[in-house]
């Protein structure tokens, strides 16, 4: 496979997973000037190829190994738990941590925001 052709399988995959390239460089602890280099087609490191690719669910080719629907899920998943724990974090200062059935609702909840709900467009967000 030609470089350029992998370069454009991953801006097609960023774009369905409409992921800024800012988003991205935080996502796969890249600079962005090493991932404007990438997309440019100059020469980058073999991990730099394998950072963007794990973020995005594909492999060295270019190719899906997670699908879109999926990784979306992961990311919802991510951040849930996430949003949750700074809840909970906050609860357990105040001395009124959550009980396990509330923090499983709320993620849930938080997971169903992002994926379709009023946080939907910051899913990507790093």
């Amino acid at each position: 496979m030609m470089r350029h052709q992998l370069i454009a399988k991953i801006e097609q995959r960023r774009k369905q997973l409409k992921i800024s390239l800012e988003n991205l460089a935080k996502l796969s602890n890249l600079g962005m000037r090493t991932l404007n280099r990438f997309f440019a087609g100059e020469d980058v490191k073999l991990s730099t190829i394998e950072n963007i690719t794990n973020v995005l669910g594909l492999d060295f080719a270019g190719n899906e190994v997670v699908p879109l629907t999926q990784l979306q899920k992961n990311r919802a998943h991510q951040k849930a738990l996430l949003m949750a724990s700074l809840v909970q974090s906050t609860s357990a200062l105040e001395m009124q941590g959550l009980e396990k059935e509330i923090i499983e609702k709320m993620i849930a909840q938080f997971e169903q925001a992002f994926l379709s709900g009023e946080y939907k467009k910051r899913l990507w967000v790093a």
